[in-house]
């Protein structure tokens, strides 16, 4: 039992809206049932206030997107001295911004494909790079606004000139990396597993292949080399650090084995706010390690703090 009294912060106004409540839900009620005194708190523009009042022992982030993992929501909870879970300003904010957070990671000696930031205005009819390369939003998650342009496309995608676009002007255009999708959690200063993950019936690993039910097969541990799989978590750590996050952070990987087994393994990104949800791959490494959720989320609350 513990006598802290936690505030689940989950909801928030980005588009990861509906995966903040499911994970900050789940966390809520595993944190209950480990004894802590819970409020949940669906962020709104007031949160400050609502904060001010609680005056809780520590703010759980459950928050994903825009404004709760960019170092705002952090800024709000440095301002008002209330520890909290997660990585810091600075590391929310850069892990966030793509097109940095990948200059970082290549100072690091970390592999990234090739990508350049560019308005989306800017690309027009001709393709920026030579496909097959990929387009994403810089400061999202959850793949939203994502778009893969094949090796046979004509022209960029025209949605990217569209009234219809709602992910910002700023856009990453990256190689195309062939091969599987692996993922790697952190831990405070250690490396969990390996999970590759196999969309099932979608082109990649999508919105709806993260969050839905049946979405995706998570293959843990992931069925590569003893050598790959090492180099994947020794990476995601090196990612972690690099970064200066804190807490429990994923890193996304590519890995083309079609020409050698050690084949290519880049580094696509590092969330410093995973999913807790479900179907969500830190808690399923978590367990793979013998931590139960509540474990989990326990470690986590007692990991908060100011100044991250």
């Amino acid at each position: 039992m513990s006598d802290k009294h936690v505030a689940v912060l989950m909801g928030g106004f980005s588009s990861e809206r509906p995966v903040s409540l499911s994970s900050g839900a789940a966390c809520a009620q595993a944190l209950e049932a480990e004894g802590y005194r819970v409020t949940r708190v669906d962020v709104d523009r007031n949160v400050s206030g609502a904060l001010s009042d609680l005056r809780p022992d520590v703010a759980f982030n459950a928050l994903h997107g825009p404004f709760g993992e960019d170092g705002t929501i952090q800024g709000v909870l440095e301002y008002l001295q209330i520890p909290y879970t997660h990585s810091g300003v600075l590391a929310s904010a850069l892990a966030m911004d793509k097109g940095q957070a990948k200059h970082v990671a290549k100072a690091a000696g970390i592999p990234v494909a090739e990508a350049r930031v560019m308005s989306r205005f800017d690309i027009g009819n001709r393709h920026p790079i030579e496909p097959p390369y990929v387009v994403k939003p810089v400061r999202e998650g959850s793949s939203f606004g994502v778009v893969i342009v094949k090796a046979d496309q004509s022209h960029p995608p025209q949605v990217l000139s569209s009234d219809e676009w709602r992910y910002g002007n700023e856009v990453m255009v990256e190689r195309y990396v062939h091969g599987r999708e692996l993922t790697c959690g952190v831990m405070g200063d250690t490396a969990l597993g390996v999970t590759e993950v196999v969309p099932t019936g979608n082109a990649f690993y999508d919105y709806d292949a993260k969050y839905a039910a049946g979405g995706s097969t998570h293959i843990l541990p992931a069925q590569i080399s003893s050598n790959v799989y090492q180099k994947i978590q020794s990476l995601a750590l090196k990612a972690h650090q690099a970064m200066g996050c804190r807490g429990v952070s994923r890193s996304d990987f590519r890995y083309d084995d079609r020409v050698s087994e050690d084949g290519e393994v880049i580094w696509l990104e590092v969330n410093t706010q995973p999913g807790m949800t479900p179907t969500s791959l830190v808690p399923e490494m978590a367990a793979h390690a013998g931590l139960s959720f509540g474990d989990l989320v326990r470690w986590m609350v007692e990991d908060a703090s100011c100044l991250r």
